[in-house]
């Protein structure tokens, strides 16, 4: 499809005049006339080429954006989708190792660390007595620079001292804990389900509120079977997937 062939929208179709836009657009991501990566036109150029008003414009963006063939990027614009992550079967790795076996550089940057009192939930799920100092660390999560999910881990205070005075941007949590404290993560249990980003999630992550994201939980293990950190993420669900191969179990004859 070529750039020049904009199909113009027309107020005499039964058809919205939104539709028609977000049709063509679509058309041109699927066909790869708009390469992954590439940047769309500005909001005013796709009115005049669309003959279409704004507000029609950002209602075909945001289907797009929703459905998760573009991003919109706070003060750069719209761009064709490029980075999925695909999570399947896999090792019990951090976010860190996950990128990087992707050949994407991992990043992160902490909103906060602190020590909070173990709601008795949280503090069932990591064996200790509701009421005992945790160590909450939220953080954002990138993959090459741009924003993958938001991490927010519990771990008990008892057991990692000083550990909320630790430096962990740009660092592997489960490193960290690794050298500093000699724990090392065997065994976790993830829970996904979908949720709808909040206005201050979808800030962080730079995408629409409302937009469809996953909320993943995991409580981890440590050799000794104990549980010492409980996990809860936010991740976009325009760029991670999640992948399973199902195989028939064979039926006794």
């Amino acid at each position: 499809m070529s750039e020049s062939r904009y199909r113009t929208a027309s107020k005499s179709s039964p058809v919205p005049m939104h539709y028609q836009v977000e049709r063509d657009m679509r058309e041109r991501i699927l066909s790869g006339a708009w390469k992954p990566g590439q940047q769309l036109p500005g909001e005013m150029e796709l009115c005049q080429l669309y003959g279409v008003s704004r507000t029609t414009v950002r209602q075909a963006l945001g289907v797009l954006v929703d459905e998760g063939l573009i991003v919109r990027e706070r003060g750069r614009g719209s761009f064709v989708r490029d980075l999925t992550i695909t999570a399947g079967a896999r090792g019990l790795t951090s976010f860190s190792d996950e990128m990087a076996a992707r050949g994407m550089h991992a990043g992160a940057r902490v909103l906060s660390i602190q020590r909070e009192p173990a709601p008795p939930e949280m503090a069932h799920r990591l064996r200790i007595e509701a009421g005992e100092p945790l160590v909450v660390i939220h953080r954002v999560r990138y993959a090459n620079d741009s924003p993958m999910g938001i991490q927010t881990a519990h771990l008990p205070a008892a057991r990692f001292p000083g550990l909320e005075q630790a430096d962990l941007n740009e660092r592997s949590l489960y490193q960290y804990l690794e050298e500093r404290y000699a724990v090392v993560p065997t065994e976790a249990l993830e829970i996904f389900s979908i949720t709808s980003l909040n206005a201050q999630q979808a800030q962080l992550l730079q995408v629409s509120e409302g937009a469809c994201g996953f909320y993943v939980e995991r409580l981890t293990f440590d050799e000794a079977k104990r549980p010492f950190e409980f996990v809860v993420s936010v991740l976009r669900g325009d760029r991670y997937r999640v992948q399973l191969f199902l195989r028939a179990s064979r039926r006794k004859p």
